[in-house]
């Protein structure tokens, strides 16, 4: 074995083999001549791959693993790192998808001829695509090459299945899932709207590049011919990635098509001072002290006033004005208190004067880390010589009140909604430079009326919410169906049984051994099987149903974060119970057959013929079970699914017992209405009264 080989863990075995990581950990025990670790940590070995191959096919337990992912266990237990595996398989991909036929005579050869051969194939496709070799930022190590061939071959095989861009994507997607806390990441739908804010434009640079993903997001949705794409970032790795990544999306022979990507602090040595881009997108990071204060006082780009040391974001805002052409847009992710901090307000104050600041947009908590706040988007606009100033601000808010969110993030409506409801406000806006006022949604503001001691751009601020109950028309229509809803619930309210003379003592049976047994299916979803199905193909886009859902009785509310797996399908009867536990569980209905299994969730699929769904349900629901099959951590439960314990009895018995639950659930459905309703009257009658829509008498 070599020193150098690539490495698995015990996940990475269990996915190879098609088990559990139980099962892995009982191969270890059970089998003396289970390879021994080469890596890792006591708690978390790793074991090389070649070896652990080897005794799975010899014990007839490797299952006919896919290409794709026997490709990332090679990427992941790369011996250099994840980082340098990535780098090494871009630069091969873009070798197969720009001189495709250089790649197959050298892949004709040994290993070792192959990682000789390849730096000198892999520079005459780098330089003319990224420059010079000391002007670029896609460099390789000096680790060489042969430790990556058997990766590069893989990466190549899969190319064929799917395309280069398409298995970089695969690749890099998988790593960044696998590693959430290295990265702050732009997630796809926020990404496409700042990139259909920016609007058209044929140079674009990104400052704060990260992994491409705004740049990404423009070249694929506003392509423009001879498109220059230019990003830098602090992170070498990050701003080699993102060419990669670039690259492997524009045709090798377009004409003067250019990515330049360049590592390196941007507000302290900015790599592209002699660009003036129509757009510029930035996702920047926030709340820096050590961003260049003291350095940069006098630096030119501060043309709207120096930024105090905390407001390191007007800093950026400022650096995406001096790099803009005269009219060219930049759209900025930015936290909410940069709108209202008072270190600020001069620059804000010299930001609207000037007419540079057109948009400030607020966005539903959840739609970009970090998750707990709401992040505003800003939209500016380089200010042409002689032009008037822009008399009015756009202020849109989407993270509750109207239709394009609510509150809290978890329960806010699909992402496409929210883009709709900002592109519907931000185009008229941009053509009139005034829209009409859309009620707790969208309002272009006076500039005159923002010029005050806090000059405070926060949208919810200038945008007070609608009355909750929507005026006194609908809240009485709501009063009305309130007490519809009660009466339905008085009737739905059920008798008391006859109590018995004694505890009945029926013999007792668990999940897992109805599970071995077949009487059912129980499946629990993974962080990416929840999903949308695989990257390339795959099942169509499907709402998830949540743990939040099933603990609130309501429909699917997530949304699909694509993945590599496929998703788990609800259908009608079956049984969902969290992991969580609370004692609930919940019984699909054909409203919620078809959304995909949430995390968190174990499906419960019955064998009609053995098992009552709702008797399923009923008996699982119960507070002893559920107290014997949790186990406690020092701040959460987690219930064992398959530890739950139910009754033996004649399906005849179970549908008696059946019915009895469902009629349960149905007052419980009736009750969880009433308050909803009830909740809604009352908000909505105290927001009249309070902003005087609503009269007292």
């Amino acid at each position: 074995m070599q020193d150098n080989a690539t490495e698995v863990t015990a996940a990475g075995i269990a996915r190879l083999a098609g088990v559990g990581r139980a099962a892995v950990s009982n191969w270890r025990r059970r089998h003396p001549d289970f390879p021994k670790p080469v890596g890792g940590t006591e708690t978390s070995p790793s074991f090389a791959l070649t070896d652990v191959e080897n005794w799975l096919r010899e014990q007839g337990k490797l299952a006919e693993v896919p290409l794709r992912e026997r490709v990332w266990q090679q990427l992941a237990g790369h011996p250099a790192g994840p980082g340098v595996a990535l780098l090494h398989t871009g630069c091969a991909l873009l070798l197969v998808h720009d001189r495709p036929t250089d790649w197959l005579e050298l892949a004709a050869v040994s290993d070792e001829h192959l990682a000789q051969r390849l730096p000198a194939a892999l520079d005459d496709v780098l330089t003319p695509r990224f420059g010079p070799r000391d002007e670029r930022a896609v460099r390789l190590p000096d680790t060489g090459l042969l430790p990556s061939v058997p990766l590069l071959r893989g990466a190549a095989e899969l190319a064929a299945e799917l395309g280069a861009r398409q298995t970089y994507e695969f690749l890099l997607g998988r790593h960044l899932d696998a590693n959430p806390r290295q990265y702050t990441l732009t997630p796809t739908g926020p990404a496409q709207l700042m990139a259909a804010l920016a609007g058209s434009a044929r140079t674009v640079l990104d400052p704060a590049c990260g992994t491409g993903a705004l740049l990404r997001a423009v070249r694929d949705l506003a392509p423009e011919p001879d498109q220059r794409l230019y990003g830098q970032d602090s992170a070498p790795d990050l701003a080699a990635l993102t060419a990669l990544r670039l690259a492997l999306g524009t045709p090798a022979a377009t004409d003067g098509a250019t990515v330049r990507t360049a590592a390196g602090d941007t507000l302290r040595a900015d790599a592209f001072p002699d660009v003036r881009a129509d757009a510029v997108l930035a996702h920047p990071p926030f709340n820096e002290r050590n961003w260049g204060h003291d350095e940069l006082a006098y630096d030119a780009r501060w043309e709207y006033g120096f930024p105090a040391r905390t407001e390191s974001e007007l800093a950026w805002i400022q650096h995406a004005l001096a790099r803009l052409r005269d009219g060219g847009t930049a759209v900025l992710l930015m936290p909410p208190a940069a709108a209202s901090r008072r270190s600020g307000r001069r620059i804000r104050a010299d930001l609207l004067r000037r007419g540079a600041l057109r948009a400030v947009i607020a966005l539903p908590a959840g739609s970009v880390p970090p998750n707990n706040i709401p992040l505003h988007l800003w939209v500016l606009r380089r200010p042409g010589a002689g032009a008037p100033p822009a008399p009015e601000l756009l202020l849109v808010e989407t993270t509750g009140g109207g239709p394009a969110g609510s509150g809290d993030g978890r329960d806010k409506l699909p992402w496409e909604q929210v883009q709709q409801a900002v592109l519907d406000a931000w185009r008229p806006f941009d053509r009139d430079g005034t829209i009409e006022e859309l009620p707790g949604i969208a309002r272009s503001v006076p500039v005159i009326e923002l010029l005050d001691d806090e000059v405070d751009l926060a949208p919810a601020r200038r945008l007070p919410p609608p009355a909750a109950g929507g005026g006194a028309e609908e809240l009485a229509a709501v009063r009305t169906r309130l007490g519809d809803t009660l009466r339905l619930t008085a009737d739905r309210a059920p008798d008391t049984p006859p109590a018995a003379q004694s505890p009945a003592r029926w013999p007792q049976t668990t999940v897992g051994e109805l599970a071995r047994a077949g009487a059912l299916l129980l499946r629990t979803t993974t962080a990416t099987a929840a999903a949308s199905g695989p990257a390339t193909g795959g099942t169509a886009r499907v709402p998830v149903l949540t743990d939040h859902d099933v603990l609130a009785g309501t429909a699917p509310s997530g949304s699909p974060q694509g993945g590599d797996e496929e998703p788990v399908l609800v259908e009608a009867g079956d049984v969902v119970v969290p992991l969580a536990g609370g004692a609930v569980v919940r019984v699909v209905d054909e409203a919620t057959a078809g959304a995909a299994l949430g995390r968190g969730l174990t499906l419960l699929r019955p064998d009609r013929a053995a098992l009552d769904p709702w008797f399923l349900a009923g008996f699982l629901r119960g507070t002893a079970n559920n107290r014997q099959a949790s186990s406690y951590a020092s701040t959460a439960t987690r219930l064992d699914v398959r530890r739950l314990q139910l009754p033996r009895l004649p399906l005849a018995d179970q549908h008696r017992y059946g019915e009895r639950f469902r009629a349960l659930a149905e007052f419980e459905d009736a009750l969880r209405q009433a308050a909803r309703l009830g909740e809604q009257l009352v908000r909505g009658l105290h927001d009249g009264l309070t902003d005087g829509t609503l009269g007292p008498e």
